[in-house]
């Protein structure tokens, strides 16, 4: 018999390991704190007295037959869902600054996994995916398990679970009666699951909520029913561009030196080229990433602060009297419409259909031939040479319109490497002259090694677009030019900070001087760099002022 018994203390001991991850699960499932922005984890967190527990202890032993079958679903599963929840809830506030919204999130598990890929390699992606879904999965069948296996422990153990459930019963009263906490903001007599499910339940409501009111502003339009020839007349005859910079934001402006070189040296540069340009900030709805936010909110002078009210706006792109965006104004007016989007691969018809884009151009019709970089399928300045060439270049015999275009410039989306460099403008042609530049750059590996690193990356990034839209201004012939460059978004926290405003720069540049005096009234500052004093416009209200200021005929 004595031959057994090790493998039977093996059985054990592996039994009462099993027993004591169940446990942890169980506890962590229950305690663990809804996260909040500029939340971290700690161990002392777990140190609380969860009310849940106690409840769900004293409930089975006062079914008194053993463990019901229907136990571990009813509790685990809603205990799973809601850990999952908090973990979801932790990666969305460390990228985006915001909870997981149940209602709508989900749907962009496709472009967050896209965009992933395009940074950093689809077999990165793939990974990535399979593992994140492995994972939380995994939560919602352990943790269910791991409530059987205790309740099954507490049936085996029933006296002392009871008195552990009066002792923790007493203990729970006391501190919360007397306050007591873990850290400043974590009581020790915790109800976090009933909170989080409270919270969750909330959120839900108030998104269906939102729908209705967001339903409501969509149609109401104090330039929704203006003539369009009476529209943006202090603009005839000028292209323009509405410019955003990927990731471009306060913290670039204030904390990033080579930002700051770059924008010195842009408005000199923009000075001695004849040009002028006043500066300031607007307020995004959206931080660290789903740019669309932005383009949508400058575009339709509406805050679209959540992907809900993104798709409900888009969706008013079939009806009889869509919302009227910047590019529909411009349209009317007689001005020809594009958009620029490099990073797109497929087909967007909302594009047309809610914007009102006669052309769109992506990396399929852009023609380029040189190699990726990062996220971005080409760098800036072959974006910009490629919109000269195919939209501003004016060739003989060819009456064209002027073009209104928004563009965005991707080479500063995370993960801010390989990084291109400004070459001659001549020399980029199809692109494939930045062969040599890919083949020598900045891996991400090596700039993600630190957080120093990351932010050196990604202020020279940014850097590096400010001096393609400079040089390009410099360069073009088009004397007639008019561009709005603004950013979309802060970076991600590990650039930003816990702490940061949704403060994104915006410069308005031209060579004309009777362009810039018509916002002389919105007080912005002169260069390209706003300062702090400098005016902060949420930038719904862009659109607006906008076009007040530059229809005369219609009271601007």
């Amino acid at each position: 018999m004595s031959r057994y018994r090790p493998r039977t203390s093996r059985r054990r001991a592996a039994s009462h390991a099993v027993t004591a991850l169940a446990v942890l699960l169980a506890w962590v499932a229950l305690v663990a704190p809804a996260p909040v922005r500029g939340w971290s984890p700690a161990p002392l967190q777990l140190l609380r007295l969860p009310a849940e527990g106690i409840v769900f202890v004293a409930v089975l032993l006062a079914l008194r037959r053993g463990v019901p079958r229907w136990f571990p679903v009813a509790v685990g599963l809603p205990l799973g869902v809601l850990l999952t929840v908090r973990l979801l809830d932790v990666a969305l506030l460390a990228a985006f600054y915001r909870p997981f919204n149940p209602l709508t999130d989900w749907r962009y598990v496709g472009s967050a996994a896209e965009s992933l890929g395009e940074s950093s390699g689809a077999l990165t992606a793939v990974l990535a995916v399979v593992v994140a879904g492995l994972s939380l999965t995994g939560l919602l069948v352990l943790t269910p398990l791991a409530v059987g296996r205790v309740a099954r422990v507490v049936d085996r153990h029933r006296r002392p679970a009871l008195r552990a459930v009066v002792v923790a019963s007493v203990a729970w009263v006391l501190c919360a009666s007397s306050g007591l906490h873990t850290s400043s903001d974590l009581a020790v007599a915790s109800s976090s699951t009933a909170g989080l499910a409270a919270r969750e339940v909330t959120s839900v409501r108030e998104g269906l909520r939102d729908m209705e009111a967001f339903a409501a502003q969509i149609p109401v339009d104090s330039y929704g029913h203006v003539p369009p020839g009476d529209l943006l007349g202090a603009l005839r005859g000028k292209d323009v561009l509405v410019v955003f910079v990927e990731s471009y934001g306060r913290v670039a402006v204030e904390e990033s030196p080579e930002v700051a070189g770059a924008l010195t040296a842009g408005a000199s540069g923009l000075r001695s080229a004849g040009y002028t340009s006043r500066s300031a900030w607007l307020t995004s709805p959206t931080f660290g990433g789903i740019s669309w936010l932005a383009h949508s909110t400058l575009e339709s002078g509406l805050w679209v602060s959540s992907p809900q009210r993104y798709d409900q706006l888009l969706a008013t792109g079939s009806s009889d009297r869509p919302r009227l965006t910047l590019a529909r104004a411009f349209s009317g007016a007689g001005w020809r419409t594009v958009d620029v989007i490099p990073a797109n691969h497929r087909d967007w018809p909302e594009g047309k259909a809610f914007y009102g884009y006669e052309q769109v151009y992506d990396a399929r019709n852009l023609g380029y031939a040189g190699p990726d970089f990062g996220y971005a399928p080409m760098p800036d300045q072959y974006t910009l040479s490629a919109f000269d060439r195919l939209e501003l270049e004016r060739r003989p015999g060819r009456a064209r319109q002027p073009v209104m275009a928004e563009m965005d410039l991707v080479t500063s989306h995370v993960p801010w490497a390989p990084l291109p460099h400004v070459v001659d403008w001549p020399a980029v042609g199809d692109g494939s002259i930045y062969a040599a530049q890919a083949a020598k750059a900045t891996t991400p590996d090596t700039v993600w090694a630190s957080p120093r690193g990351v932010r050196t990356a990604y202020g020279q990034s940014v850097a590096y677009s400010l001096d393609s839209i400079v040089s390009f201004l410099r360069s073009t012939h088009d004397r007639n030019l008019v561009v709005v460059m603004l950013g979309d978004h802060q970076p991600v926290s590990i650039v930003s900070g816990d702490h940061a405003d949704h403060d994104v720069p915006v410069s308005v540049i031209a060579r004309d001087p009777a362009v810039l005096e018509h916002i002389a009234g919105w007080d912005w500052q002169a260069g390209l760099r706003p300062g702090p004093a400098a005016p902060v416009w949420p930038m719904d209200r862009f659109r607006d002022r906008f076009l007040s200021a530059y229809s005369p005929d219609n009271g601007g």
